[in-house]
């Protein structure tokens, strides 16, 4: 994969649509200092600016757009708007050279041709919900650019009922910010068809690595920022912590975890002839988390970033469905529905976690956009109560149903944008409570309504949260207590006092929370936790209560993104269960200079260990 080329695409897709977000916000009398008033107002429409004239929906739109900024700030408006319609962009290119969607959005099937196929073949465009007079009209009046903006629109609200996560109906301001220009020569289509090659975007891989890349300028800012101790934000955490993990590092991850727990309860499998990282334990083990069906295994991914892990995870668990004789038609629904989960505070990267398993789903099966199913993918979202609203929607509904425990639990995500999966929600069931209050409907009371929702999707987020999963995998977030806020130091020091100096091992801590007894935790982290003092407690933890099974020390340069010895790192598995004469797999690769080295070194030594043991069973 072509890095230069992401970089150079990021960078460019993403300039342009913001400097075309302001100047059409601009064009609207929005600008980062001032909001132009409106000059004459009437029932239908607004004047602006001495003349221009908007329509109804324009005028209402607009409205809607000035309150947002006000709301929450010019930059952060123009700053969701660029990456709404990036995320959007690179999914349907995505899809289109994959072949996934029934017309071209950006190029043509005729090599030399530049009108994209979608504004060729308007007329003929029956799977969209289209006014034919509207596209006669703008055909005929030679207005190319509302044309393909109309369509464009019309796609994404088509794609809505496939993945509503990241097409949601466009019908706001949203729509007003579509960006212009788009069939001239120098504009977004040009760069979206022409940087990264044809053979990149058909690795679903590209999509963490575009938005890696995407948020790095914003990375850059927050890393100046404390070097003036200025702390990182709850706003700022993803862009701060956001690091994509390289294949070879979540093959081992995953092959190690879900590939063993596998070999274990299916011993004649031949899933390790396609797992070239997997270390077979020395001795036979009878000692293990028992798997009847597929369909059990839970694996969770608790700072799912874009998805990288979980979408390796899907790859194995359909061979482990394959080997099992289930019809290739079902497997991807099953593995959506009942074995992958990813839980992530960043809004932008779950929609794009869930578009890449979406995309793995539609390459497995043709006609899975026929039939979708949502991929588990939970962004958790800040959610408060005001004083009297919980204790009166309490009584309305039954105050029997409500624990002491369930009530702590509905006031634990007033910051889930800033603690996420390191919540521990004080109840451990919620599904029967969730069950009940989904079953009633309070749409006709207009006191309760919102908080019954308010009440329903902190069930939700703390349904993710107190689940146990067999296996959970994660390249979590690393931010010492230099750069916390003040909330987030607060929170570390109440809830995780032995791995606090840290946000990587209070994961640790909460991973092994997670997993199931005899489960299994699979990680990469800073490896600072294997030696410093301020983690001896961790230490002591683990090794008191769980069994490491194998680690990789991959010590500096296991990220090539990363130059230098500025992440230092150890990637290693944890079974949820001591087994005090257990012996370890432990492979040293401090001393590799880069991934590719590190990578073969790995391979090497998992292979040497391999040809042991077969030489050990022919020597028998």
């Amino acid at each position: 994969m072509d890095k230069a080329s992401i970089i150079r695409f990021s960078d460019t897709v993403r300039d342009k649509l913001y400097q075309e977000t302001e100047r059409k916000a601009a064009y609207y009398g929005i600008f980062s200092d001032t909001i132009q008033d409106v000059d004459k107002e009437f029932e239908d429409s607004i004047v602006i600016d001495g003349g221009r004239v908007f329509n109804k929906r324009i005028k209402q739109q607009r409205e809607q757009l000035v309150r947002e900024v006000k709301e929450k700030s010019y930059d952060q408006v123009i700053d969701e708007i660029t990456y709404t319609w990036f995320n959007r962009f690179v999914a349907l290119k995505f899809m289109e050279v994959n072949g996934y969607l029934p017309v071209k959005v950006f190029s043509s099937d005729e090599p030399k041709k530049q009108e994209p196929d979608i504004l060729t073949k308007s007329m003929k465009l029956d799977f969209l919900n289209i006014d034919r007079d509207t596209v006669l009209d703008l055909k005929s009046g030679g207005k190319d650019e509302e044309l393909y903006k109309y369509l464009t629109l019309s796609l994404c609200n088509y794609l809505n009922d496939i993945m509503p996560f990241l097409f949601e109906p466009i019908e706001d301001y949203t729509e007003l910010l579509f960006p212009g220009k788009l069939l001239h020569t120098d504009s977004i289509l040009k760069d979206l068809n022409d940087i990264i090659k044809d053979d990149d975007w058909k690795e679903v891989e590209v999509i963490g690595w575009i938005y890696q890349d995407y948020i790095a300028p914003r990375k850059e800012k927050v890393f100046k920022d404390l070097k003036k101790n200025i702390k990182i934000s709850k706003e700022n955490i993803p862009a701060a912590t956001q690091l994509f993990t390289s294949h070879w590092i979540v093959r081992y991850l995953v092959e190690n975890s879900l590939g063993r727990l596998w070999m274990l309860n299916r011993p004649h499998s031949r899933l390790f002839e396609q797992m070239e990282y997997y270390i077979k334990p020395e001795q036979t083990e009878t000692d293990f988390l028992r798997i009847n069906s597929p369909e059990e295994i839970k694996i969770c991914d608790p700072a799912s970033g874009s998805g990288h892990m979980l979408v390796y995870a899907f790859d194995l668990l359909y061979s482990i469905y394959e080997e099992e004789g289930y019809s290739h038609s079902e497997i991807p629904e099953k593995i959506l529905t009942h074995n992958l989960f990813g839980i992530e505070i960043d809004k932008r990267a779950g929609e794009l976690a869930a578009f890449a398993l979406t995309m793995k789903a539609r390459r497995k099966h043709r006609n899975f956009f026929s039939n979708p199913v949502q991929p588990n993918i939970c962004a958790l979202q800040s959610i408060s109560f005001e004083d009297d609203e919980l204790r009166s929607y309490i009584s309305a509904i039954g105050s029997n149903l409500f624990t002491t425990e369930l009530q702590h639990t509905l006031l634990q995500f007033e910051e889930a944008d800033n603690f996420g999966s390191l919540i521990r929600p004080a109840t451990t069931n919620v599904s029967d409570i969730r069950h009940m209050l989904n079953e009633k409907n309070l749409s006709g009371n207009l006191i309760h309504f919102t908080t019954h929702q308010k009440v329903i999707k902190v069930l939700e987020q703390a349904d993710y949260l107190s689940s146990k999963y067999h296996v959970v995998i994660a390249n979590p977030p690393y931010m010492g207590g230099k750069g916390m806020n003040a909330r987030l130091k607060t929170f570390a020091q109440d809830n995780y006092p032995n791995s606090k100096s840290d946000f990587f091992a209070m994961f640790i801590e909460r991973n092994l929370d997670l997993a199931m007894q005899k489960g299994m935790v699979a990680m990469i982290t800073m490896q600072s936790w294997m030696f410093l003092s301020s983690f001896e407690k961790l230490r002591e933890n683990i090794l008191n209560n769980d069994t490491i099974l194998s680690m990789t020390h991959l010590g500096p340069r296991a990220f090539d993104s990363i130059s230098g010895e500025v992440v230092s790192t150890t990637a290693f598995v944890i079974e949820n269960v001591q087994y005090s004469e257990y012996k370890g797999a432990y492979i040293r690769l401090v001393d590799g200079s880069c991934e590719a080295e590190k990578d073969a070194w790995l391979r090497e030594a998992v292979m040497q260990a391999r040809n042991i043991e077969t030489n050990q069973m022919e020597a028998q």
